[in-house]
């Protein structure tokens, strides 16, 4: 089972939070659904309350009237039954400040849903794909994180939180290899964004990017390159996901 929950929020007066606020919300959400805040894959992934809001020093800014949004991705059933099960009817509350809830709008699939519709009905399969990263994604490189949609680094990133949670198989390294000789990166339009990591901080990118499938790719892999790019909506992308990285979105071609 796979879900992804997006509720619509809103606060009737300015709001001031923490550039770290992401962390105690999503251990306080994990608290809430009764949810290990652990393992080396995260089985649920989160955006952090994304719109318009303004940076100024250690602080965000969360004006009055206006919209935003917050997302929950399960990844497995007990997670994904976790945020199903998640009452936010009476509002957001965090560090004093409350975001009342507009409206709910949750997805639900699986992963046998998705292979079938994207890899056994084999069905035809666009040239190109469009992504956009709503915060910040990077990718670790041992002790480095790079910044960059490197198209080999984002299908590690997605093959390997598939064949972790999926009951069908994809394969690893020479897949991998094949995609990343496959797909190139055709378009970008981007710009680097710090995002806080406890006591430090990464920089990452945001913004918005094309993947183009050579011609000579197989087929087959062209469906598997579909597929992948429809789960990054739920797994999203790069490291600390669970943190709220790496939120990616796929826009219509």
């Amino acid at each position: 089972m796979l879900i992804r929950s997006t509720w619509t929020l809103a606060t009737s007066e300015p709001i001031a939070l923490p550039k770290s606020y992401r962390l105690e919300l999503i251990k306080q959400l994990h608290r809430r659904m009764g949810l290990e805040f652990d393992g080396e894959i995260p089985a649920a992934t989160f955006s952090g309350i994304v719109g318009r809001s303004r940076a100024a020093g250690d602080f965000v800014s969360f004006g009055a009237e206006e919209e935003f949004r917050l997302s929950l991705c399960g990844l497995q059933t007990e997670a994904s039954k976790a945020i199903a099960d998640l009452d936010l009817t009476d509002g957001l509350e965090l560090l004093g400040a409350k975001f009342q809830v507009l409206n709910r709008e949750d997805e639900v699939t699986s992963y046998e849903t998705l292979y079938q519709t994207f890899v056994a009905t084999e069905p035809e399969c666009p040239n190109r794909f469009e992504l956009r990263f709503l915060t910040p994604t990077a990718f670790s490189q041992g002790r480095v994180h790079l910044p960059l949609p490197v198209p080999t680094l984002m299908f590690r990133s997605w093959v390997e939180r598939w064949n972790h949670f999926a009951p069908v198989y994809l394969g690893s390294e020479d897949l991998i290899g094949y995609l990343g000789e496959s797909i190139v990166l055709s378009r970008h339009r981007l710009q680097t964004q710090s995002f806080p990591v406890h006591a430090s901080r990464v920089t990452g990118f945001t913004g918005e990017i094309t993947l183009q499938v050579l011609s000579r790719i197989d087929p087959l892999v062209a469906n598997v390159t579909a597929l992948l790019v429809e789960y990054s909506r739920f797994a999203g992308t790069g490291m600390k996901t669970r943190l709220g990285m790496g939120v990616t979105q796929l826009n219509q071609v």
